[in-house]
């Protein structure tokens, strides 16, 4: 489960817990505390959406921001293919896109809204767990790796050097993670 495939992931393994062998998590948020600064503006969007709108496209559409989902604050910008956020900010600026996208990240309020029904089941059933962290990333998933460690203790937690979508740089090493665990 990645980003928006994290609540996907939740609520699939909610309605069939018994289809579950494991979880692998990357940068999926399951905790109010694992949405850092740059949900300021999303919250306020939830609280009052036309007076926050322009804030929030600004916020998540722009050019800095797309980039900033790939590279977090990696260092070595030079690993990562510019066609990531230089097509992924094209596609965000097609016709409808930014209505679109405005009204996922206005439904995305109904997901903190299950955080805790997630908590539970997995406190719960305390599934097979693989956290790989993403240490570079512009959210605040380091944030978010105690409350799951609460709530899962029987994980295996890793770390990776890598922004947000990890998998840019770092797919054989998260293939070997993945590998050896499932054995």
């Amino acid at each position: 489960m990645q980003d928006y495939g994290g609540p996907v992931g939740f609520r699939m393994a909610l309605a069939h817990p018994d289809r579950i062998e494991a979880l692998i998590v990357q940068d999926a948020v399951a905790h109010n505390e694992g949405l850092g600064a740059n949900w300021k503006a999303r919250r306020a969007f939830w609280a009052d959406r036309a007076a926050n709108e322009s804030t929030l496209r600004t916020n998540l559409l722009s050019l800095a921001t797309t980039r900033t989902r790939h590279v977090g604050n990696d260092p070595n910008v030079e690993r990562y293919d510019p066609d990531l956020w230089t097509d992924e900010f094209a596609f965000l600026n097609q016709p409808g896109q930014a209505d679109i996208q405005s009204d996922l990240f206005y439904d995305y309020r109904m997901n903190v809204e299950a955080y805790p029904r997630w908590q539970t089941w997995m406190r719960e059933k305390q599934p097979r767990l693989l956290v790989l962290w993403a240490n570079m990333t512009c959210r605040s998933s380091l944030q978010n790796r105690r409350p799951i460690a609460r709530d899962v203790r029987r994980r295996k937690s890793t770390s990776s050097m890598q922004a947000t979508f990890a998998l840019d740089t770092a797919a054989d090493q998260i293939s070997q993670l993945v590998r050896s665990f499932m054995k």
